[in-house]
């Protein structure tokens, strides 16, 4: 049985991408294109691989109901993720989200809502597969190189810094890596921000340029050496087999999954 999916924030960069993704599988079926951006037109002409009959609309309540979506897939901003997040889990929709920016307070009321509904929510700061992997090397490295910075780099267009790659990474290094400050204890910043911003101890650094994607460096110091761990997405497609994933995937679970690498077999 073919999984029905809504895209929303279809018009986007990210949005065509899991379009074209989502049309490609022979079990799924895009059912519904939402965004406030060309509302009206047809999402494959937009995406540019011809008309599927599907008009982008902006009521993302009456999409969800009208075309009984069992999957909803948001790639938007974090202005209007939450609230999008609200309106799938009201109509029963599972939910892949690779908006990030959401807080730990948003985070708690969609678990319980969401658990409340039976439904469930796939939050993602990063869909590349090479991107997961780099995460639990860099968890790996910290147990026995605990001096670390992290070197996140996206387009410049992207709204939150860090990223939430940067800080899934962060979090996952901290609970192997004792809490302390790093550096000289009389370091001083002659530019305000120049050391990056401070997470518990260690640096994360965001660099927003036009011609990246999404990089990211965990670059490890100890005596005499140096290990860097370092993931290049360099087109947006390489985010789609993690969208995939996620849609086959947690249409079985209930409640918030935070990041793709639960869903992966180790």
């Amino acid at each position: 049985m073919e999984i029905k999916v809504v895209v929303v924030g279809a018009s986007g960069k990210m949005g065509k991408e899991a379009v074209k993704a989502i049309h490609k599988e022979k079990n799924m079926q895009l059912v519904g294109a939402v965004d406030t951006y060309q509302v009206g037109e047809d999402i494959g002409t937009v995406s540019g691989i011809g008309s599927l009959g599907i008009e982008i609309k902006s009521d993302l309540a009456n999409v969800l109901q009208e075309t009984e979506a069992k999957v909803m897939v948001d790639f938007t901003n974090p202005d209007v993720v939450f609230g999008n997040l609200l309106t799938g889990i009201e109509n029963g929709v599972n939910c892949v989200v690779g908006t990030t920016g959401l807080s730990q307070e948003q985070m708690k009321q969609i678990n319980s809502l969401s658990t409340e509904n039976d439904v469930g929510v796939l939050i993602a700061p990063n869909f590349a597969i090479g991107a997961i992997l780099m995460m639990r090397f860099a968890v790996q490295a910290a147990r026995y190189l605990p001096h670390v910075e992290i070197i996140e780099k996206h387009h410049d267009q992207k709204l939150d810094a860090p990223s939430g790659t940067a800080l899934k990474t962060a979090e996952a290094i901290m609970e192997v890596r004792e809490n302390f400050r790093q550096g000289h204890f009389s370091e001083e910043e002659k530019v305000s921000g120049s050391r990056g911003g401070d997470y518990d101890g260690f640096r994360i650094h965001s660099v927003r340029l036009p011609g990246f994607v999404a990089h990211q460096e965990v670059v490890f110091g100890g005596i005499g050496q140096t290990l860097t761990i370092r993931h290049d997405s360099i087109t947006r497609d390489s985010f789609m087999p993690g969208v995939i994933l996620g849609v086959n995937k947690i249409i079985d679970k209930k409640g918030v999954v935070y990041g793709l690498e639960h869903l992966l077999e180790d």
